[in-house]
């Protein structure tokens, strides 16, 4: 079993603690991880891009000349698609980008993508934030006490209000809860960072 380094927010080491071997140490499904995270991007798509179709925009009611006669081609409107302001051929319409993926899915590419930044000992774990009130400045002190740099995910408890408030002006972090940890998100930032109370557990996993 995997162990880290316990640390406070001083940096300084407090003990350590066992990551879950079936959350930090399986070998990352790569494949699984690139479907999931695909079809999590997909879902963001809001789908409300629409162009008008020949029935749909306005004019072009009546025939523009005789179908015989002219020597021109025979046109039915002034709306077709290949004419100026007529309406667009298998142009985008709304619909719903959303892709199923099984839970089961979702959860191996979770547990690939913390196993993958645990292998690179990016995986963090505090006792406590511990800030008595909400300060950016105390938030930046602590990732400097850490050692962390680039983009980082937190994962907070909902109730560590101070915490929440201390790193929403970082633009270099990401704030979670425990109960919203996906793939994405672990796989975008450089560090992930837990305290004890939102540590990933097999226990947590089977009470899910």
């Amino acid at each position: 079993m995997t162990s880290v380094t316990l640390h406070d927010c001083h940096g300084a080491s407090t003990g350590s603690v066992d990551l879950d071997e079936t959350t930090f140490g399986i070998e990352p499904n790569m494949a699984v991880m690139h479907q999931v995270v695909t079809a999590q991007l997909a879902a963001r798509r809001r789908g409300t891009q629409s162009t008008k179709t020949r029935a749909e925009v306005r004019g072009g009611g009546a025939k523009p000349w005789a179908q015989k006669g002219t020597g021109r081609a025979r046109q039915g409107s002034i709306r077709s698609p290949q004419w100026r302001g007529g309406g667009v051929a298998l142009g985008p319409k709304p619909r719903s980008y959303a892709q199923k993926t099984p839970k089961k899915m979702i959860g191996l590419a979770l547990r690939s993508a913390l196993s993958d930044r645990a292998s690179d000992n990016k995986v963090l774990v505090l006792d406590t934030w511990g800030f008595d009130a909400p300060s950016t400045k105390a938030a930046i002190a602590a990732l400097s006490n850490l050692g962390v740099e680039g983009r980082s995910l937190v994962v907070l408890d909902r109730d560590d209000k101070n915490a929440w408030k201390s790193f929403s002006n970082l633009p270099q972090v990401h704030v979670i809860s425990s109960g919203e940890l996906n793939a994405y998100d672990v796989l975008v930032s450089d560090w992930v960072i837990f305290t004890q109370a939102t540590l990933p557990t097999t226990a947590q996993k089977e009470d899910a």
